[in-house]
């Protein structure tokens, strides 16, 4: 059973009903028992960093993801759900995240001068359709097994992951500037799209995290 983690933060059901589409049985529940029993965990999500946090510590799940993570789990952050794994946030103030994976979480600048297109000013949150580059062509980068470079994904966000171990850095995407769009850490694997809005090529990396349960 993969356990998606109810935080209170987006629609849950469309990441569990996509896993379910590629042969995963899930459970989206807040309950930390459900979180130790499960075989790999995802941590979906949208909206404030600080909430974010502040729902998963009211939850009192951190020391059963903690302890999943620990054991080897396979573990998927989506959008806020990746940007949740890192040191510490710049979204309106600075905010302790769980240093799971070091690096901040910072903002699109719009006045950045790269931050054009065709002479017109580039909009947050980056919203649509976007490329993405993988940089490992190894194991680091098994969740995008059999899907071709620069494949276009759904991304809704105004704020970017900056790793500090570059070499956790699975895929990059270019807004203005090239952002981290997939990390991977040991057992742990964060992407900023949503597999989950992103047609036969979001359900790709899905099916592939789903067989990470099995390989690892």
């Amino acid at each position: 059973m993969i356990a998606v983690i109810d935080y209170g933060m987006g629609n849950l059901r469309s990441v569990a009903k996509a896993l379910e589409a590629v042969g995963a049985e899930t459970k989206v529940t807040s309950n930390a028992k459900d979180i130790g029993e499960a075989s790999a965990i995802v941590l979906p999500g949208v909206g404030a960093f600080a909430r974010g946090i502040e729902n998963l510590e009211k939850l009192d799940v951190l020391p059963a993801m903690f302890k999943a993570i620990g054991e080897g789990k396979p573990f998927l952050g989506i959008c806020l759900g990746l940007q949740l794994l890192f040191t510490e946030s710049q979204e309106h103030g600075i905010y302790k995240g769980l240093d799971i994976i070091q690096g901040k979480v910072k903002r699109f600048r719009i006045q950045d001068s790269g931050f054009r297109i065709h002479d017109s000013r580039l909009k947050i949150p980056h919203m649509g359709w976007n490329t993405v580059e993988c940089k490992m062509q190894n194991a680091k980068c098994k969740i995008f097994e059999n899907i071709p470079d620069n494949s276009y994904f759904y991304f809704v966000h105004s704020y970017y992951v900056e790793p500090r171990d570059k070499d956790v850095v699975v895929a990059t995407t270019e807004y203005g500037t090239e952002f981290t769009s997939a990390v991977n850490k040991d057992n742990i694997w964060g992407v900023q799209f949503h597999p989950e809005k992103s047609g036969e090529l979001g359900l790709k990396i899905l099916e592939n995290f789903v067989k990470s349960v099995i390989r690892i």
